[in-house]
């Protein structure tokens, strides 16, 4: 096995255990799930050109009569791009003492301000930091503020 190999391997099993760290543990994380909103994916032409040039890639090491295991490699890769940039869902997730958004936890003491932009986007004021939430759905955004004046 190549260092190339190697470096394939390794940035498959980080993206590997991201997606099942999104999926599967941060749901379970800081007690139940109150409220999950699936947000708008963002970036979906970076996820073109990283698969594009995944495939270009691919495409090299098979004209070059490259190791084969490199080319499982790259596919691989490739396949957990699509993954985590066009099936992946991208969500909001509430908790009873917070909620994680972009894979932050984010405790609702630190929410300064929240306000609404003409265009739908809920923008939350944090102390140094502001957060734009792009729901999928506009519906959601009176369920996000149902839940926050419960809480």
């Amino acid at each position: 096995m190549t260092l190339t190999d190697i470096v394939l391997v390794v940035f498959i099993a980080l993206l590997l255990g991201f997606a099942l760290y999104d999926q599967f543990i941060m749901p379970r994380r800081n007690g139940p799930t109150l409220l999950a909103v699936p947000l708008l994916r963002r970036s979906r032409i970076d996820g073109i050109i990283f698969v594009g040039l995944i495939a270009i890639l691919i495409y090299n090491n098979v004209n070059a009569h490259g190791a084969m295991i490199t080319t499982w490699l790259l596919s691989a890769l490739a396949l957990m791009g699509l993954y985590l940039f066009w099936i992946r869902m991208p969500k909001i997730i509430f908790k009873k003492e917070g909620f994680f958004f972009t894979n932050a936890w984010i405790e609702y003491n630190r929410i300064k301000e929240m306000n609404l932009s003409e265009d739908g986007v809920l923008v939350i004021q944090l102390e140094q930091r502001r957060l734009l939430v792009r729901v999928r759905n506009i519906d959601d955004l009176e369920k996000i503020y149902k839940l926050l004046v419960t809480n």
